[in-house]
């Protein structure tokens, strides 16, 4: 299991992780994981990632493919080369011409914080 402080922690294109990554600083992923992702602070998926994992974060920017759920506590944008196989929830979505979401939407204040989400789960 990954953790990180309070940090950029970068994921290249090319690199793969398996397993639960945790963060408590920013992360961009250009490369490919699987397992969970979990970060305090931002989140950003570049258009060559491919993401296999539960994630959850503040805030995220996604690109490229994420199968699995998201769960965003406060602003989610779509790009418009993001392919999405799950279900969202998230306070505030900007979705481009062109991004793809196959699952389920919920939002607004109905959303569990990601401090939250992640201790229901934990139990």
């Amino acid at each position: 299991m990954a953790h990180t402080q309070n940090s950029e922690t970068i994921i290249a294109q090319g690199v793969r992780v398996e397993g639960d990554f945790n963060s408590q600083g920013d992360v961009y992923i250009e490369g490919e994981l699987s397992g969970s992702l979990h970060t305090d602070q931002s989140l950003k998926i570049g258009e060559s990632a491919r993401i296999h994992a539960e994630v959850s974060a503040e805030s995220a920017v996604i690109a490229g493919e994420v199968r699995g759920n998201i769960r965003i506590s406060d602003r989610l944008e779509l790009l418009e080369t993001s392919v999405i196989y799950g279900d969202i929830q998230v306070e505030t979505l900007s979705i481009s011409p062109g991004a793809k979401v196959n699952g389920r939407i919920s939002m607004g204040s109905m959303v569990m914080p990601v401090e939250e989400s992640v201790e229901e789960s934990a139990s």
